[in-house]
C-alpha cells in the first residue's frame, strides 16, 4: 500500500459555503485514496477500505441532514490538477455504494415478506394440528405435543420478526 494515510480529525468549521463540518485527510499521494488493487479508472475506483472507514465512521456522527465536506491534502501532487478528479471519484463512489445499501435493503424485506408468508403458514398448521389432534386430550404427553407444536409454530416466527424488528 505505501506510506501510511495520516487522518486528521474532522471539526467544526467556521460555516463555510453551508458545510459546518470537514472532514480532513492528509495524504501522501492520489493514490493513497483509492483501492491499489482496482483496474477502473480514477472516477470509477473502490475507495481505499481505511479511507472509506474513516470517512463513513465521521460521517456517521454528524446529523443526516448536515452537509459535510471532506478536504483531501496531499503531499506529492500530481501534474494534472486532482480537485475534479476526487470530487467525481469520490460521489461516484458514495452514490453506487447507496444505490448498493438500497438494494440489499429491498431485498432483506423481500426475504422478509417471504419468512412472514412462511412463518404464519407453519405457524398456523402449528396450532390446527395442536387443536384438531390433542384438542381435548389431558394428558401428560399431550400437554408436552400441544406445547411443543406451538413453540415449534413461534420459532417459524423467528426469521420475519428478525428481519422486521
Amino acid at each position: 500500500m505505501g506510506l501510511p494515510m495520516r487522518f486528521l480529525s474532522p471539526r467544526p468549521a467556521v460555516k463555510n459555503h453551508g458545510h459546518p463540518h470537514t472532514i480532513k485527510l492528509k495524504l501522501h499521494d492520489m493514490g493513497q485514496l483509492f483501492n491499489s488493487m482496482d483496474p477502473s479508472p480514477f472516477i470509477e475506483k473502490d475507495l481505499d477500505d481505511d479511507a472509506e472507514e474513516f470517512i463513513v465512521s465521521w460521517a456517521q456522527e454528524i446529523s443526516s441532514d448536515a452537509p459535510i465536506r471532506l478536504r483531501v491534502y496531499l503531499e506529492q501532487w500530481p501534474a494534472e490538477a486532482p480537485q475534479d478528479l476526487i470530487r467525481t471519484a469520490v460521489r461516484n463512489y458514495f452514490a453506487h455504494r447507496a444505490r448498493i445499501t438500497n438494494l440489499e435493503f429491498k431485498g432483506l424485506l423481500k426475504q422478509g415478506r417471504t419468512s412472514l408468508f412462511i412463518g404464519l403458514g407453519f405457524l398456523s398448521v402449528c396450532l390446527v394440528l395442536s387443536k384438531v389432534l390433542l384438542g381435548s386430550d389431558t394428558g401428560t404427553w399431550a400437554a408436552v405435543a400441544r406445547e411443543g407444536l406451538t413453540i415449534a409454530g413461534w420459532v417459524a416466527m423467528w426469521r420475519p420478526m428478525q428481519i422486521y424488528l
